[in-house]
C-alpha cells in the first residue's frame, strides 16, 4: 500500500506562502477544484473525490489523527462515473460529511504541497512527503520538519483531524490506527 508523511497548518496568508512555495517548486502550480463526500468505514477512512472536469478517485486511507508528521497509508481507485459512485455509497452506506476546495498544488522534489481554500473552513497548507516502499517514517518526517522551516511554518499553525473533522462534522468509529472514520491522505 502507498504510504506518505502528512502534515497540516493553518495559513494567514495563502498568496504570500504561495510565492515562498513557486520559488522552491519543481513543478506547478496545479488548480485543482475538488468535492470530497466522506463515507462512515470502521477500518479507516473512505472518500469519493470528484474533480471538476467529471473523474473522480475512491480513496481508501488510515492515518493518525495527530498534529506534525504522521504516516498515512492509502489505496486510490479512479472513476469515471463519481456522481452514480456517490449514489450508490450513499445509499448503501450513508454520508459522514463533504468537503468543497479549490487547491492548488505544487511538487518540491517528492513532496507534494497543497495550498487549500476550503469552504466554510479558510486557507490551509498540507505537505505530503512519498515514502519508498522500504523507507522508514522518520526519512518522510525530517524531510517535511525542513520543508515547514524552509517555508515558514511555524510548528503551532499545526492543526490535528482532516477537514471534514474541523468543520464540525460528527467523526466515525475509531479506525484501525485510532483514527476516526472519514475521508485527503489527502485531505
Amino acid at each position: 500500500m502507498p504510504r506518505n508523511i502528512e502534515i497540516k497548518a493553518r495559513v494567514d496568508d495563502l498568496d504570500a506562502l504561495a510565492a515562498r512555495v513557486a520559488a522552491i517548486a519543481t513543478s506547478g502550480p496545479t488548480a485543482i477544484a475538488q468535492d470530497d463526500t466522506f463515507f462512515p468505514c470502521p477500518a479507516g477512512r473512505l472518500k469519493l473525490r470528484e474533480f471538476a472536469d467529471g473523474t473522480g478517485q475512491l480513496i481508501f486511507y488510515q492515518r493518525a489523527d495527530e498534529e506534525g508528521p504522521k504516516a498515512s497509508f492509502y489505496v486510490l481507485s479512479p472513476t469515471d462515473s463519481p456522481a452514480s459512485l456517490r449514489a450508490v455509497l450513499t445509499q448503501a452506506h450513508g454520508q459522514a460529511g463533504r468537503v468543497v476546495k479549490q487547491r492548488t498544488l505544487y511538487l518540491v522534489g517528492r513532496t507534494r504541497v497543497h495550498l487549500d481554500r476550503v469552504q466554510g473552513l479558510g486557507d490551509f497548507m498540507e505537505l505530503e512527503v512519498v515514502l519508498a516502499d522500504d523507507e522508514p517514517p522518520q526519512a518522510g518526517v525530517d524531510e517535511a520538519h525542513a520543508l515547514m522551516a524552509r517555508l515558514g511554518i511555524a510548528p503551532q499553525a499545526l492543526v490535528q483531524g482532516a477537514y471534514r473533522d474541523l468543520l464540525g462534522q460528527a467523526p466515525g468509529p475509531v479506525g484501525l490506527l485510532g483514527c476516526d472514520t472519514h475521508p485527503g491522505a489527502e485531505g
